[in-house]
């Protein structure tokens, strides 16, 4: 018998197979898709897309692709690095323990993870209920009417209550007062938002500051409940003194506390904020941590965030949206009070089924034990002769340790425990949920003098009282929903978590076709070492060589996306694109102000743009000047040119996104670079679309000065149903010295400040991307980019006799992504772009991005990820309601009653003994034979947007309503 010859080596090892998972299309698959472009290969195709003058010269340079296993074997090496001691640091941040039943069918479950924002209500109606579980819990613990679905973290979130209160007082003062024992890095996250607002932060760091600054002018005040060194004010008479000023009072607030202290509602407070971190998400080296948002029912119009609220469905049931100004920046651009387009869905979500899973009694039983070892802790630490610097405290004990401080804090270390330091001459400790009787008598081990007698806990057996002062201890109840009083078993739990993930529509079910939101595969492997203990139970401020693999992880990371960018320098710091859009253009102010040009202030923008492009230009101080797009979409170099010439002494940058916001790769942007650098500006490429560009081309090289990107996007960071995300600034050479620095955190600043609260943002899905690019190489990511644009241009060419593509090249092609213009449709069926994206659930599709950049539009984006087939189903489904659209046009179906204006159908709906539609049933709910094996069933009819607005009411419905 004839043997064959043995494969090699190099075949066998087959390092680059995940490129294979990663991107959907086959050999086979592509020749077809050419085929129906028009197009003899990829590479012809590419070259007709992607201007010359842009197009790299070389390849970038970065590791060769690896397995899925042997990533993660080289980046578990990485995590090994960090070392996991006990953290008591506080600040902010605190062990917990996540539920078991929460982190594996929430945390690492894609039912949860791959969803999108909620735009589209009806298919997101479980995460929304999760989300509303989550505004009730804030309410109810704040004591406070409204609050929205999340915020970044907690020290963005006390910039946007800075700003909210600016915008909401009477008073016309420009001074914000903000106690000096509120956390290091919320101050300094206030200090870099306030200072290009024109607000001045004053420090109140003592008492007679205090007194001084809060008899003086002032248009808000900002006090930590309980403070960061653990002590417990009364501020129910600073509240009043505040009022009396025609000022707003801020609170920043301890939610576990709140379950034992007087809520900040209750004493008049404006707005209270703080972090759900404890309520079951790690630490993270600093997140993704939900931050909440809370204020009084007069400031709710300007409340900055999304907003999840209740309306009703075309059946008249209860069903949840996004509320009032989640699109601010789309429709006040320039005028947006806040660029946040963004939240923290999925830790918000974790902090809610906390909630729901302890129940009140629960967590105030947490906060209870919480409070008694505190209270042991420092009794103990009494005895043994040593100064509390507060009697009344929570879960933090600060002791005045003098020039003993730093032996302590080296003891402590030897015996693998982190405290705190704080202003030189005082350790502070904090403890949480995970302490136990064995970490105090650790901790007065520490403290004791050699031979010293230690406290012994058992003395304390018999209860202890919590060292909260009984004028502030509270007396109403909270969380009396039943939500948060039937789910407490696991099994209870397990079924309450599934029957809203089976309301949701996510990627693991189908494509979402959502165009600039690139919503792409989240491998995994790429998910795996998120809740490794070694990432996972980080402090953000431990000693820094305890991250030194976050450290060597954050290196490299940053080394290759400057490869991918061709930029020389990049933050992961902002923990959102918009907080990357924001840090881009402080760099740029900074830059124009080391030189003497701080006159430089006008921003030029498309008005094309994404809408938090011009909302951060006004929050960094910059006017904002518009200029036109062109028939085709493209930026008018000539209207651009002639306002470079009206403000050319004061011209600071111009923005734009490359490809463009309509899905085009205009010829002319190194004309347009050139042009503002001639005139003394500098070029702020918006990083959203850069799926498009990743090893074909690179805005650092062709240009650009400054891009942020979204790792939730490009670089496969889940979008969480709405956050979390990173949005890393990139920048060129001289701006390098004008990244956000963290003094808190230990990175210094060059004129720009800390923009998020820790010093690597949302540190623990970084290692997403690193496992992204580790197993893709050069030659993946290239290859993603390149078929990404493939199957854009396949959806595109295959749709265009149903509905054309209004933005394209000469050669009519786009990017990697197409506008699908349905405007003409309204006409001559009455069917709106709505119409279509509603008739699209009942095909089991999300809906492409609806009416933005253009009214009445589609904007489709399939990424690189999906196969043909599914590529070939949702144009089949597309195809298929356009023939419903002209059964509408013939006159076989009413304009106001058909498939379409009826979508999305309930099987409720369908089931009832009265159908009088023009239409079968079956066509309602199967228009598609493959459905009948597959359904994804909506959980409400069309939900009535203009009811929920006037009817506001975001917090848990009473059960009655659902009778």
């Amino acid at each position: 018998m004839l043997m064959q010859s043995a494969p090699p080596l190099g075949d066998l090892e087959n390092a680059d197979e995940f490129i294979a998972r990663h991107i959907g299309i086959e050999p086979e698959d592509e020749k077809k898709m050419l085929g129906v472009i028009g197009s003899a290969s990829r590479r012809e195709l590419i070259e007709g897309i992607v201007p010359p003058s842009i197009r790299r010269a070389q390849a970038m340079d970065l590791p060769a692709p690896v397995t899925e296993s042997a990533a993660l074997a080289e980046l578990k090496a990485i995590a090994k690095k960090n070392q996991v001691l006990k953290s008591w640091i506080g600040q902010g941040y605190y062990g917990t323990h996540t539920p078991g039943v929460i982190l594996r069918n929430i945390l690492e479950n894609p039912a949860w993870y791959t969803a999108y924002t909620p735009y589209q209500a009806e298919i997101s109606q479980g995460r929304m209920e999760a989300l509303v579980n989550f505004q009730t819990m804030v309410c109810d613990l704040t004591g406070m009417p409204i609050a929205n679905a999340s915020m970044l973290d907690e020290a963005t979130s006390a910039a946007e209550a800075m700003t909210l209160a600016k915008r909401s007082v009477k008073s016309k003062s420009n001074v914000f007062i903000v106690a000096g024992d509120c956390h290091a890095q919320t101050i300094e996250v206030i200090q870099t938002r306030a200072k290009p607002l024109g607000i001045e932060v004053k420090l109140a760091n003592s008492a007679p500051e205090w007194e001084k600054l809060m008899n003086g002018d002032y248009f808000a005040v900002l006090a930590q409940y309980p403070t960061t060194s653990g002590r417990i004010d009364d501020l129910r008479e600073e509240v009043k003194r505040a009022h009396a000023k025609q000022a707003a009072f801020i609170v920043a607030a301890d939610l576990l506390a709140l379950t034992l202290l007087t809520p900040p509602g209750e004493f008049d407070a404006d707005i209270v904020l703080g972090t759900t971190q404890r309520f079951g998400m790690p630490l993270c080296n600093g997140g993704p941590h939900a931050a909440y948002l809370a204020c009084r029912d007069e400031f709710k119009r300007s409340l900055p965030g999304r907003l999840v609220g209740v309306s009703v469905d075309v059946h008249g049931k209860p069903a949840y949206r996004l509320a009032l100004q989640t699109r601010e920046q789309h429709i006040r651009r320039e005028k947006a009070t806040s660029n946040i387009c963004t939240a923290q869905v999925l830790p918000a979500v974790i902090a809610s089924m906390y909630a729901v899973y302890h129940g009140p009694a629960g967590l105030k039983r947490i906060a209870q034990r919480v409070a008694a070892y505190t209270a042991i802790l420092a009794t103990g630490l009494k005895r043994m002769g040593f100064t509390l610097t507060s009697e009344h405290v929570f879960d933090t004990v600060t002791v005045k340790a003098g020039d003993k401080a730093a032996s302590l804090m080296a003891r402590a270390l030897d015996a693998g425990v982190n405290l705190r330091l704080a202003w030189g001459e005082y350790v502070s400790m904090s403890f949480d949920e995970t302490t136990t009787r064995n970490d105090i008598e650790q901790l007065w081990s520490i403290f004791a003098i050699d031979g010293q007698a230690l406290p012994d806990v058992n003395d304390f057996a018999k209860g202890i009282e919590p060292m909260i002062p009984a004028e502030l201890r509270r007396t109403s109840a909270f969380l009396t929903h039943p939500v948060f009083n039937t789910h407490h078993s696991e099994t209870g739990m397990l079924r309450y978590i599934r029957s809203l993930s089976d309301k949701d529509l996510a990627l693991d079910r189908s494509m979402i076709p959502l165009g600039s939101c690139t919503m792409k595969l989240n491998a995994t492997s790429e998910m795996i070492p998120v809740t490794w203990p070694e990432f996972a139970n980080i402090h953000p401020f431990a000693p820094a060589d305890q991250r030194a693999g976050y450290a060597q992880l954050d290196e490299q990371l940053r080394a290759w996306l400057c490869q991918a960018t061709g930029y020389a320098g990049i933050s992961l710091q902002p923990n959102a694109g918009s907080q990357g859009e924001y840090a881009g253009l402080l760099a740029i102010k900074a830059w124009h102000e080391s030189r003497g040009d701080a006159h430089r202030n006008i921003c030029l923008i498309p008005s094309s743009a994404h809408g938090t492009n011009p909302a951060s230009a006004q929050m960094v101080g910059m006017q904002v000047v518009v200029t036109a797009c062109d028939a085709q979409g493209n930026v008018d170099l000539a209207d651009l040119q002639a306002k470079c010439e009206q403000h050319s002494a004061a011209l600071a940058a111009v923005m734009i996104t490359y490809p463009s916001t309509h899905g085009v790769f205009e010829t002319q942007v190194k004309e347009l670079c050139a042009l503002v650098h001639q005139h003394g500006g500098r070029v702020y490429v918006d990083g959203a679309n850069m799926n498009a560009l990743v090893g074909v081309a690179a805005p650092g090289e062709f240009g650009g000065d400054v891009s942020h990107l979204n790792l939730h996007k490009t670089f496969c960071i889940p979008h969480g149903g709405g956050g979390p995300g990173v949005g890393p600034v990139c920048v060129v050479e001289d701006l390098v010295p004008f990244l956000p620095g963290h003094e808190a955190g230990g990175v210094p600043s060059n004129g720009v400040g800390a923009v998020s609260a820790a010093p690597l943002g949302n540190a623990a899905v970084l290692p997403i991307s690193w496992m992204y690019c580790r197993m893709m190489g050069p030659e993946g990511l290239t290859q993603a980019t390149e078929t990404a644009i493939l199957s854009a241009n396949y959806i595109s060419a295959r749709l265009k006799d149903h509905y054309p593509t209004l933005y394209a090249s000469a050669n009519g092609h786009v990017a990697h992504e197409c506008i699908l213009d349905l405007r003409p449709l309204k006409d001559t069926s009455g069917v709106t772009a709505e119409d279509v994206a509603k008739r699209l659930i009942d095909y089991g599709f999300h809906a492409p991005t609806l009416s933005f950049p253009v009214a009445g539009t589609l904007m489709v984006e399939p990424t690189e990820s999906e196969t043909l087939f599914e590529l070939d189903r949702f144009i089949d489904a597309m195809i298929g309601i356009r023939e419903e659209i002209r059964k509408v046009e013939g006159g076989d179906w009413p304009r106001e009653d058909n498939p379409l204006k009826n979508a999305p159908h309930t099987a409720a709906s369908l089931m009832g003994d009265d159908w009088s539609k023009p239409y079968s049933r079956e066509a309602a709910a199967y228009p598609v034979a493959s459905l009948s094996g597959a359904k994804y069933w909506v959980p409400v009819g069309r939900v009535d947007n203009v009811y929920g607005d006037r009817n506001l009411f975001c917090s848990c419905v009473p059960v009655s309503d659902y009778a």
